[in-house]
């Protein structure tokens, strides 16, 4: 491990810990949960995110990575109840920037994401094993370990502190550990415009034999981020 990756791990300040539900889930990656059954899902990273929780009480083989799992689940729960006050508190200043469609107002909004952090925590709480620590881009699971990958809100979304040879090298490594597909969102960053590698990304893709596909689904908050990249493996 490096001095970079364990400061990394350690530094809880620099990880914004906020999830969305099991419902957004399925609705940012246009998904149902009967073409998920019977598949070894990845959630990477995951965050807050109910998707494990929910998904596994529905039945479904879902696994949890991010580097926030370093820290105990006490320190997480508290950090995402300050987390999502904190961005709360800013998001009026931000509504211009968000479509209220799928959230009515912002208390609806932080009821979701309380309810994503609480059912994470008591799952993370008493299936601890769901809920892997990584530090990307390397990742401890086998070759072809899952069949679907799961990625919201982080590649691409973070161009401004993540480079292009960052998402490269993590682009590669989900697809080690991917059997099948690997689905990503949104395509944007945080300053609203189309990540601007992601052509180039997908000729990368499409040259290592893989199915690449831009993809409108029905979920949008950001503005204008309203489509994932469905890759499927060569």
């Amino acid at each position: 491990m490096s001095i970079v990756e364990q400061s990394a791990k350690l530094n809880l300040e620099r990880i914004v810990f906020i999830g969305r539900t099991f419902e957004e889930y399925i609705d940012m990656f246009s998904l149902s949960i009967e073409e998920l059954e019977g598949k070894k899902i990845l959630d990477c990273p995951a965050g807050a995110c109910s998707f494990t929780a929910v998904g596994s009480k529905l039945g479904l083989d879902v696994t949890a990575c991010d580097i926030a799992y370093y820290q105990t689940c006490d320190n997480l729960k508290s950090k995402g109840l300050q987390d999502i006050e904190h961005a709360m508190e800013h998001m009026e200043k931000a509504k211009n920037n968000y479509v209220w469609d799928y959230f009515s107002d912002i208390d609806t909004l932080r009821k979701h994401r309380l309810s994503a952090l609480k059912d994470c925590a008591n799952d993370m709480n008493e299936f601890n094993e769901r809920y892997v620590p990584v530090t990307l881009p390397s990742l401890p699971f086998k070759d072809s370990e899952f069949d679907v990958i799961l990625s919201a809100h982080f590649l691409f979304m973070y161009a401004d502190r993540l480079d292009y040879q960052f998402h490269i090298t993590t682009l590669n490594e989900l697809l080690r550990v991917s059997k099948d597909e690997i689905r990503i969102f949104p395509l944007m960053g945080l300053d609203g415009k189309r990540y601007e590698h992601l052509d180039k990304i997908i000729s990368y893709l499409e040259d290592k034999g893989c199915l690449v596909e831009e993809v409108k689904v029905s979920y949008e908050f950001q503005k204008n981020a309203n489509s994932m990249l469905k890759i499927i493996k060569g």
